[in-house]
């Protein structure tokens, strides 16, 4: 082989993916671990080259790393607007930490942006649970007559959005005044 045709080689590759990785983070803001993901996708799909898994990785994580320095990727910044936005959306503490997990986010970046919304709100999880029935039309919302019948249908929706059974159980007890009262503040 010759040495120089496989610098050409490596240099392009790696001119290529950053560039791809330069227009996923405008489009996108990911975390570090998408780009990661991002970025062999589209090795996989559009070079296949004759590189092995272990350079690939290695170029990858160079870039990452490169657009880290360079504070174009922050996964710490990263965790707590995602938290924010999925706790407007209504999520649950724990629900929130799920899916910053899932998108790659480390455990300390989780906890600190976790702790920013319990400063933030006195009851995060009571609020979160106060928009979903509101967003849902459950709960205090139903008419009168049937908030017996579908209770336990409510508590299963609850759950599923990683809310505890007291949180559950006591936005559930609520009149429809006094959510209407609480909402209003929220």
């Amino acid at each position: 082989m010759d040495p120089i045709s496989n610098k050409k080689e490596f240099d392009d590759l790696t001119a290529n993916l950053r560039d791809l990785a330069y227009s996923y983070i405008e489009k996108y803001n990911p975390s570090k671990q998408q780009t990661k993901t991002y970025l062999l996708k589209k090795y996989l799909t559009k070079f296949q080259g004759s590189k092995t898994k272990k350079e690939i990785t290695e170029i990858i994580e160079n870039i990452v790393l490169n657009l880290e320095k360079n504070h174009v990727l922050n996964d710490k910044l990263y965790s707590d607007s995602k938290a924010r936005m999925f706790f407007r959306r209504g999520y649950s503490l724990n629900k929130i930490g799920q899916s910053l997990r899932v998108k790659g986010i480390g455990q300390e970046n989780i906890k600190l942006s976790l702790e920013k919304i319990k400063n933030e709100k006195e009851n995060p999880d009571l609020v979160s649970a106060m928009k979903i029935c509101k967003k849902r039309r459950i709960g205090p919302i139903r008419p009168e007559a049937n908030r017996e019948l579908f209770y336990k249908k409510d508590m299963g929706i609850l759950a599923r959005s990683g809310f505890s059974y007291d949180i559950s159980k006591k936005v559930l007890s609520m009149t429809q005044k006094e959510f209407n009262l609480l909402i209003k503040i929220i």
